[in-house]
């Protein structure tokens, strides 16, 4: 009898960020329906996510290839599916052969990935995919993404070199403690600033995505685009059985 309860759970504590994030984004002067909710997954059973899919949510991501792909196909094809984090090339195939409905990889932090999922999604015949590149804002050597400096010339690669790749923005996973200081979220927003001036976008066509269960009030409202919640929506994560990457 635990199991509904925690599923229901889930949903109110969904209800509770997205009321939080609606607030947010308003108190900065933005408007709430340009902040994508990605429900972060991972660790979790299909059962929980469902029950989350069945309150109305479509935006769910996951951070294991292995996971991802025994889970997706269990789940309704509507979702959008986001990948989060580092992606190793030799699991690229996998991955979108496995989730069709892949909507963005979060994120490209070289030009080797870049490049390697160009040709998968290419062979594969799929409609172009989404991409974010990651930044590392924080300079740690443990943290995937691209040094800010190289930020401009990576977004150059996947808009020049990659036609089956969609460059839709920039993201950064923050510190270690899921928590980001205003400066990596300021990093970020600059980074935006300089890839829109070289490559002649707006800011609104470059999507941020920053902010995660324990920042992301603060991330809305210095501009992000898209939150990832995990513990927040779905409690704290089983890393028993975690999956390699």
């Amino acid at each position: 009898m635990a199991a509904p309860a925690v599923e229901g759970a889930a949903v109110a504590a969904l209800r509770s960020v997205m009321h939080r994030v609606r607030h947010a984004a308003e108190r900065s002067g933005h408007s709430p329906d340009r902040v994508r909710v990605v429900a972060v997954s991972k660790t979790k059973p299909v059962s929980l996510i469902r029950q989350v899919y069945d309150a109305g949510h479509r935006c769910f991501g996951e951070n294991y290839v292995q996971e991802f792909i025994e889970k997706a196909p269990q789940l309704p094809e509507d979702i959008e599916w986001h990948f989060i984090g580092h992606l190793q090339s030799n699991k690229i195939k996998s991955l979108l052969s496995g989730v069709p409905n892949l909507a963005m990889v979060e994120g490209v932090d070289n030009e080797k990935i870049a490049n390697h999922l160009e040709r998968v999604v290419s062979s594969l015949g799929r409609n172009p995919l989404k991409v974010l590149v990651q930044v590392n804002t924080s300079g740690e050597a443990s943290k995937s993404g691209v040094d800010p400096s190289g930020c401009v010339e990576l977004v150059k690669h996947v808009k020049l070199h990659c036609p089956n790749l969609e460059f839709s923005g920039l993201m950064t996973i923050g510190m270690p403690d899921y928590s980001s200081t205003p400066e990596n979220f300021k990093t970020l927003s600059n980074c935006r600033i300089e890839v829109c001036k070289a490559l002649g976008m707006e800011q609104q066509q470059c999507e941020l995505s920053m902010g995660m269960s324990g920042d992301f009030e603060l991330a809305i409202e210095m501009g992000s685009t898209n939150v990832r919640i995990g513990s927040t929506t779905f409690g704290p994560r089983d890393y028993t059985k975690k999956q390699p990457n």
